[in-house]
């Protein structure tokens, strides 16, 4: 994946424009890496034999710690990191149980 690199890194922005510029900029190039990342979670979705395989607490950790673990490298505050990605998880769970369902249907109906 190629992204376009900044116009204005952060230490020279002397306006608003240029910050709210860039931070757009970066918030097309999250929307693209997060929407790979929803392909993935389908593919969990199509490929997982039972419901409860869907929510693993021990993965769930395992993700979490390996984000602070980056976010420590690449300066991003553990105060922003974990928060946004407990979310970006749940909401990639619930997510991944709507293509199991469909994916499963006759399980699902048991589930």
């Amino acid at each position: 994946m190629n992204f376009p690199d900044a116009r204005t890194p952060a230490d020279q922005c002397a306006a608003m424009d240029e910050v709210r510029e860039e931070i757009d900029r970066l918030d097309r190039i999250l929307v693209k890496l997060i929407a790979e990342r929803q392909t993935y979670i389908e593919a969990a979705g199509r490929i997982k034999h039972r419901a409860d395989e869907v929510r693993l607490p021990w993965r769930i950790e395992d993700v979490v710690a390996k984000v602070l673990a980056e976010a420590e490298k690449q300066g991003l505050s553990k105060r922003i990191a974990e928060p946004v990605w407990r979310e970006l998880i749940d909401r990639c769970i619930a997510h991944e149980h709507e293509i199991w369902a469909l994916e499963h249907p006759q399980a699902a109906k048991k589930a």
